[in-house]
């Protein structure tokens, strides 16, 4: 079975090809300045392999839909039910049902959502206080990055051949940092949607509803208006003014004496560092602590603010090993309690084992 992934950026378009079950990459590519999906869709080569089914790595349709399934016309309305906890990622990947299924009629088209991994959340994790009628309608939380720390949690649990008490930090233009415990995620800091946990790049992660509340009836700005600037313009962007809000440049604005930018790193890191001792807390204890991502894998100064204060914990960075290297590596010193590693997450392998579980019992019947 061969698998077309698509990853759907705000500008950008990558794909690969994956021969299922053996997880051979058959083709890859990547599309930049996407300006209209079903173009951008239309441009993917499969000429060298052909696709049997389109697996995306969609966002959020609600309690009925935390897992893998067939897009079918349930699959949408739940989308759009949901695309105002989702907006930008629910409207892109609503556009790209549509133009695959123009640009490539007849192939199934799979939708994996986010929150799977997060369903082993117990209650006392995952419900808010919120009146019966607000859950009845879904306000939950589902967590997101599910994939990333799916794949975190089973390389891990590869690497070291234990069962793990683990945090797993996914840091980059999205951010959020899951508690696993034996393979299972029991805790995250998304919730209802992936505006809410740790800030990201352009949108402002954990903030008082009451805030909005206050501005929406100060400045009399419609939903649609709060919602583009809690998108766009929030996050480590909003605080530093840096357009774009990507810890590279962020970086290389501390370093020319920004001190919003310089702030917006501090905070960062202050959740980053707060929500692992946290975690710790709420599983019982610590054994890994495992950053992936843009940020996560590739800033040694991030991984080392984030550490930085978590001794107490048993954390200890070696920090020769987190300021070289590549590939998965461990970066703590040799005598720390908990091991810190650097590891490069695969969300699309992930995805296309969750599609291949699914539809190969169909083929083979």
């Amino acid at each position: 079975m061969n698998v077309l992934i698509p990853n759907l950026g705000s500008t950008s378009v990558k794909y690969q090809i994956l021969e299922m079950p053996s997880e051979k990459v058959l083709a890859k590519g990547r599309i930049e300045r996407v300006t209209d999906y079903r173009e951008a869709i239309a441009q993917i080569r499969t000429e060298d392999a052909r696709v049997d089914v389109v697996v995306l790595k969609a966002a959020h349709a609600g309690p009925a839909y935390r897992g893998t399934f067939v897009v079918d016309e349930g699959v949408i309305a739940a989308m759009r039910q949901f695309r105002l906890a989702a907006a930008l990622h629910n409207t892109i990947y609503l556009s790209a049902i549509e133009a695959f299924r123009q640009a490539m009629p007849g192939v199934p088209i799979v939708a994996s959502f986010e929150p799977q991994f997060h369903a082993t959340m117990p209650d006392h994790a995952r419900l808010y206080g919120v009146p019966d009628e607000w859950r009845k309608e879904g306000v939950v939380r589902y967590g997101f990055h599910g994939a990333s720390h799916q794949f975190i949690a089973e390389r891990m649990a590869e690497i070291t051949g234990r069962r793990l008490r683990l945090v797993s930090c996914h840091l980059g233009g999205s951010s959020s940092v899951c508690a696993v415990v034996d393979g299972r995620s029991v805790d995250t800091t998304m919730g209802f949607s992936p505006q809410s946990g740790l800030e990201n790049a352009t949108r402002p992660g954990d903030l008082d509803i009451f805030a909005v509340l206050y501005m929406m009836e100060r400045r009399g700005w419609s939903i649609d208006e709060v919602q583009r600037q809690l998108t766009n313009g929030g996050g480590l962007a909003g605080m530093s003014g840096v357009e774009g809000g990507d810890v590279r440049d962020l970086e290389a604005a501390a370093a020319a004496g920004s001190r919003p930018a310089a702030l917006a790193l501090q905070l960062f890191a202050y959740q980053v560092k707060k929500t692992i001792g946290a975690f710790a807390a709420g599983m019982g204890g610590l054994d890994a602590v495992a950053f992936t991502g843009g940020i996560g894998e590739n800033s040694a100064s991030l991984r080392s603010a984030c550490c930085d204060g978590l001794q107490f914990l048993g954390i200890e960075l070696d920090e020769a090993k987190n300021a070289s290297g590549s590939g998965d590596r461990a970066v703590s010193a040799a005598g720390s309690r908990v091991s810190v590693w650097a590891i490069a997450t695969n969300e699309e392998l992930v995805i296309a084992r969750r599609a291949f579980r699914l539809l190969a019992p169909v083929a083979a019947r």
